[in-house]
């Protein structure tokens, strides 16, 4: 694994293999990027079900200014905070060892700049915990600041329809995947 773009281009990202952990293909990686552009500039990454922590590494590879990680299995966490050593990135991380779905309940997220919220789990999540990933989604829906992006993958068979403005997700095919990017507009007063 590897960082596809920005700043650490190249840099080789560690990787434990652990089943558990499904890192996202560098191609599909690249494409998502290529997709959020320079919209990744000056953003707060959240990198939930972080597995390997590219998409958040990448995050900072490419402007983001800091970046949040949470892994539930803490040997892969522990891969995280390796690689944002390696990275020289420490101190704009913050890796937290923790369930996400009972961690969004009660994290109190800044408000003061917009997200970069990567949604990524294991697919076998929207299968088990439905209903859990759905009120993930709906609380960032709800909750992201104006000009926050959220990027959702799933697997082929997942269906869409189910989530907060379903309509609006600019969903493509990557198959087995399918990335869905939401941007957050301003709110009315």
């Amino acid at each position: 694994m590897r960082i596809v773009g920005g700043e650490f281009r190249g840099r080789k990202l560690a990787y434990s293999g652990d089943l558990r952990t499904r890192p996202m293909k560098d191609r599909l990686r690249e494409a998502t990027f290529n997709r959020l552009g320079t919209a990744v500039r000056g953003k707060l990454a959240l990198d939930l079900f972080a597995g390997t922590g590219a998409m958040g590494l990448e995050a900072l590879s490419r402007g983001a200014t800091k970046a949040l990680f949470l892994e539930l299995h803490r040997p892969t966490a522990e891969v995280i905070e390796r690689n944002a050593a390696t990275l020289a990135v420490g101190a704009r991380t913050e890796v937290i060892a923790a369930d996400t779905f009972a961690w969004f309940d009660r994290a109190e997220l800044p408000a003061d700049r917009p997200w970069l919220v990567f949604v990524c789990p294991p697919y076998e999540l929207y299968r088990s915990q439905p209903d859990s990933m759905i009120a993930l989604v709906a609380g960032l829906v709800a909750r992201a600041p104006a000009d926050s992006l959220l990027v959702l993958e799933s697997d082929l068979d997942w269906d869409w329809t189910r989530i907060p403005r379903s309509s609006d997700w600019d969903r493509r095919p990557y198959p087995p995947s399918v990335i869905g990017i939401l941007e957050i507009e301003p709110r009315n007063p």
